[in-house]
């Protein structure tokens, strides 16, 4: 982390910003400006300008989101979860502090709350500042209750039922690390309300192969059914994103179903399709095999 850190620290106006997650294999942005840099109580934050993809979240280093490519990731974190669903009325959302995921929540009418748990209230805070485009007013939003916690916490202590769980987190290290234990998906079980459904980030397969087998198999102690569901992000390099699922009711819902139900969503979708949302199950066979 702390190598990511030195290189996102020199970031200037026509340098680079190189991304390093993996032995051998860098991806690199030019960064035509830079808007934002700081280390908060948690992270070092960065945002920068670039031409291809817009405005870009960097977080020790690695790249979180960007404006041009996020609602690929967000519309298939909230919409597969919550159209499954069908009548989610309280969603917990643990991280998401660009607000990204908190949009797309919102967008479902019968919603009646949206409780956001961020670790780290200055992402809120320069998410707000610098990439209103991500939130869209979302933090603004009636239905949207916001708390500056540690997640792992919140789940441990609260006794509130939520009939959705997301988790919008980092990758299982740092601060985010205690969002992927058993521990954590146990407390996370005692929140759903019955047929509950978890969700969360959970990295991209062909190269994080380990932590495909590591959430598997923390979940599978809680819930009766744990899998997972893909789809492409193009800045979250290693071809698939994975999301994982969970839930105790299997959710085999029909495209002809989830086409009636996506009419109660609002705006209109600019990857999600209901075909998608049926394929996204369809794993390759190097993700069965990490299992």
């Amino acid at each position: 982390m702390l190598l990511h850190w030195v290189l996102a620290a020199r970031l200037m106006a026509g340098g680079e910003c190189k991304e390093a997650l993996y032995s051998g294999w860098a991806q690199n942005f030019v960064v035509d400006q830079v808007i934002f840099e700081e280390q908060t109580d948690h992270w070092d934050l960065s945002i920068f300008e670039n031409n291809q993809f817009g405005r870009v979240m960097c977080i020790d280093g690695t790249i979180q989101l960007t404006e041009k490519d996020e609602f690929v990731y967000h519309e298939m974190m909230a919409h597969v979860p919550l159209l499954s669903h069908g009548d989610a009325k309280k969603v917990l959302i643990i991280g998401g502090g660009d607000g990204g995921l908190l949009r797309e929540v919102l967008r479902h009418d019968y919603l009646e709350s949206a409780t956001l748990v961020e670790i780290d209230a200055q992402v809120i805070e320069v998410s707000k500042k610098y990439m209103p485009m991500v939130s869209q007013g979302a933090f603004d939003n009636p239905k949207a209750k916001i708390i500056i916690q540690d997640a792992t916490q919140f789940v441990r202590d609260t006794t509130e039922q939520f009939d959705v769980i997301l988790c919008d987190s980092t990758d299982p290290e740092g601060p985010g690390a205690g969002l992927f234990t058993s521990e954590f998906y146990a407390d996370c079980k005692k929140r759903l309300t019955p047929g509950g459904i978890f969700a969360n980030q959970n990295g991209a397969p062909f190269v994080q192969k380990e932590e495909i087998r590591l959430t598997f198999n923390n979940r599978t102690p809680h819930f009766k059914h744990v899998s997972f569901y893909v789809a492409p992000v193009p800045t979250y390099v290693g071809g698939f994103m994975a999301f994982g699922w969970a839930s105790d009711q299997k959710h085999g819902v029909s495209e002809t179903l989830l086409k009636e139900r996506l009419k109660r969503v609002k705006g209109k979708m600019r990857y999600y399709t209901p075909a998608i949302h049926k394929a996204s199950f369809a794993l390759p066979q190097y993700v069965l095999d990490a299992q």
